[in-house]
């Protein structure tokens, strides 16, 4: 049996004062312990490659966005060379762990690939103007009893569409992908609603699958229902519950595999 080591004795004051996000209340509910360990002990890990060649991918196509929204010309070619600026600045920022210059080479070639299928087959009209792009907002949920909810939304489409782009190695299943990414499209069409003071007019999640031939698999989903937001706000609720009683539970399963906490969980860090 692995022994665990004693909680601290008192959370961090800045945990519950600062704003909540989806991908923090998935982190908590998906295992307590990593929460711990990333948000309460603040570990940083080196970048792995796969997160690396989302955040380019996601680079790429915010850029594209961005062009559109300004007028400014968004051309495979333009698009192109922010591209290779930020792939070589953000290892500058945050060394990534490369098997040997032959793996970064083809998770490069791969990555641009990805970006180059999208921009030929996004169902998204080369003369729109994007409503906005990479917006971060936040909700004053105090008179719920709940902290502020904060989201950083990819990209709204003219009259509310809401989309975020994925990058995964298999194609999404629709039923699946709604129930898996539930908690965030809830928060950004709550979020939506609060900066508007409109409704959201849908989702689209925009997943880039790296397959030998990359293709793009577009998910469309209604406006949040009342019960999805009964369901996020009963969320943040277990959520907050759990911070202040100091509940770092492990949660071990299949998803251990790919966390980067692995070596602390084992070694029975707490």
């Amino acid at each position: 049996m692995i022994a665990l080591v004693e909680p601290p004795s008192e959370v961090q004051p800045s945990v519950l004062d600062e704003p909540v996000s989806a991908s923090r209340i998935n982190c908590f509910h998906g295992c307590r312990l990593k929460f711990y360990f990333r948000y309460i002990q603040k570990l940083t890990k080196p970048v792995g490659s796969a997160l690396f060649v989302g955040k380019a991918v996601h680079h790429a196509l915010q850029e594209w966005s961005n062009r559109r929204w300004k007028g400014q010309p968004y051309s495979a070619e333009d698009i192109r060379t922010g591209f290779d600026l930020n792939w070589t600045t953000s290892q500058e920022q945050e060394p990534v762990v490369w098997e040997d210059m032959k793996e970064e080479v083809a998770q490069k070639d791969k990555s641009w690939g990805l970006v180059e299928m999208y921009l030929r087959e996004t169902p998204i009209p080369p003369d729109e103007r994007p409503e906005a792009v990479e917006v971060g907002v936040e909700s004053d949920l105090s008179r719920h009893g709940l902290p502020t909810l904060r989201g950083f939304i990819d990209l709204i489409r003219p009259g509310g569409r809401i989309v975020d782009y994925k990058t995964t190695a298999v194609t999404p299943n629709e039923d699946q992908v709604l129930h898996r990414n539930e908690t965030q499209l809830t928060a950004y069409g709550l979020l939506y609603r609060e900066a508007t003071g409109s409704k959201e007019s849908g989702f689209e999640l925009h997943h880039l699958v790296k397959t030998k031939a990359p293709k793009l698999v577009v998910t469309r989903y209604k406006p949040v229902t009342e019960k999805q937001k009964s369901r996020l706000f009963r969320s943040i609720e277990s959520f907050v519950d759990g911070v202040q009683r100091e509940d770092w539970v492990p949660s071990p399963g299949l998803q251990c595999m790919s966390c980067e906490f692995f070596g602390e969980c084992r070694g029975g860090g707490l």
